[in-house]
């Protein structure tokens, strides 16, 4: 189906990012949401937009100036909430497409947030400590009109951390005269940080993976898992899988492709990791790959968790698995979907498979309000409750509508998110 979209100005028609493929997932969605369809509108136009200069001073005297966001997609349901990355290429497309995706992931686990991201085009390997605290103290306080406990959450994402966020925090009680904790989440657990926190996203894949499986007649113990992407979320699902008794054949991160037909030894691989910043040059391995050659892989669970727009056309007819679990932001292409659900692989989607990370951040603002914290087994417990139930509810709705899981999802958020408005109605 091809839809004209009344595009803003300040994007590209011709080449419309991120962005383009969420209007895509919305254009699939469109004819599932009845009356409310009228308001749907509502989702392809992003509440606020801010982008900011973001100057500092180099260590050598020098100022550089680098090129921030922050978008507020909707807040019918909420504040906006969503994370900052700092990466080279990050744009305006790609952050409006995950702040979307934000808004409909919280509707999907029915937090009671709306989405929101932010993002700064920097390499933050270029840059000293001193440097980066610099450019999160400056991006904190050109933002900080629009964020607020209240308002708007950030949290880490891409290259960014529980210092990142402690900055960022401590920079908005400086402009605000006082500490407001609950103003970012993912914040390291002496300033009000949550148990949990850090393993949220990587531990929410494997329990919607572990559900999935259950669906395909799939057994966890000796499956075959294949991961792009090892960090927060790839790695702690790649420990949680390994535990469980399934067996991680292949990794793939930025700096290659390790492959073991036995299973890798996880934890020594997040050693190697840690002592030379990538899996490039793990021993013990059977074989290292050319980066497009993962992708034919054959395995029972591929779990991409790196970046957006992984799986495409192109690489989409080499896959060979049974079940794809996303626990990055928007890894497969719509062109890619279709090539896949006619090869009856399952895909859970990013804005239900990775959903465990704003879930436990939704938990740590709770308990910021509150002053009142939890135990990690009580936190695990809770998430591991609201996706398994987010999940299931997504199954039926798959099953009733006799769509694809992704779909169903955002018939689900989006009927949630468009009820809101619609009774909230417009003002003035």
């Amino acid at each position: 189906m091809t839809t004209e979209h009344a595009l803003p100005s300040y994007l590209n028609p011709d080449d419309l990012g991120p962005w383009g493929q969420y209007l895509k997932q919305i254009d699939r969605v469109t004819p599932h949401l009845g009356n409310l369809s009228r308001w749907v509108e509502t989702l392809k136009r992003p509440k606020r937009i801010l982008t900011v200069d973001v100057p500092i001073e180099r260590d050598d005297g020098s100022i550089a100036h680098y090129e921030g966001y922050r978008v507020q997609h909707n807040m019918s349901r909420g504040p906006g909430k969503g994370g900052v990355r700092f990466h080279q290429d990050v744009t305006l497309s790609e952050v409006m497409a995950l702040s979307a995706w934000m808004t409909v992931k919280n509707a999907a686990v029915n937090v009671p947030y709306g989405g929101a991201k932010g993002g700064i085009r920097v390499d933050p390997k270029t840059l000293s400590r001193g440097e980066l605290q610099r450019l999160t103290r400056r991006y904190t306080s050109e933002i900080s009109l629009i964020i607020g406990p209240n308002k708007d959450i950030p949290a880490p994402d891409v290259n960014t951390n529980e210092q990142v966020m402690a900055w960022m925090m401590d920079s908005y009680a400086m402009i605000e005269g006082n500490l407001s904790t609950g103003v970012v989440t993912g914040k390291p657990i002496s300033l009000g940080g949550s148990l949990g926190r850090r393993e949220a996203t990587g531990r929410g894949v494997f329990v919607v993976g572990q559900a999935a499986a259950a669906k395909r007649g799939v057994a966890i113990q000796g499956a075959r898992v294949a991961i792009q992407g090892f960090g927060n979320v790839g790695g702690v699902a790649a420990t949680m899988f390994a535990e469980a008794g399934a067996k991680v054949i292949a990794v793939q991160d930025h700096t290659g492709t390790v492959v073991h037909s036995n299973g890798l030894d996880v934890a020594q691989l997040h050693k190697h990791v840690a002592e030379a910043g990538g899996v490039k040059g793990f021993p013990g391995i059977e074989q290292f790959m050319d980066r497009d050659a993962f992708w034919g892989i054959e395995s029972d669970i591929l779990i991409p968790a790196a970046l957006e727009q992984q799986i495409t056309a192109a690489n989409a007819p080499l896959i060979r698995t049974k079940i794809i679990l996303e626990g990055a932001n928007g890894p497969t292409t719509p062109e890619a979907d279709d090539i896949l659900s006619d090869k009856d692989i399952l895909i859970v989607p990013d804005v239900l498979a990775n959903a465990g990370g704003v879930t436990v951040s939704y938990f740590e603002w709770v308990q910021d309000f509150s002053s009142f914290f939890w135990s990690e087994d009580e936190i695990n417990a809770r998430l591991t409750r609201i996706m398994q139930d987010a999940f299931n509810s997504v199954w039926e709705v798959s099953q009733d509508k006799k769509v694809t899981l992704r779909t169903a999802t955002f018939i689900l958020a989006c009927t949630r998110v468009l009820q809101a408005r619609e009774v909230r109605g417009l003002y003035p």
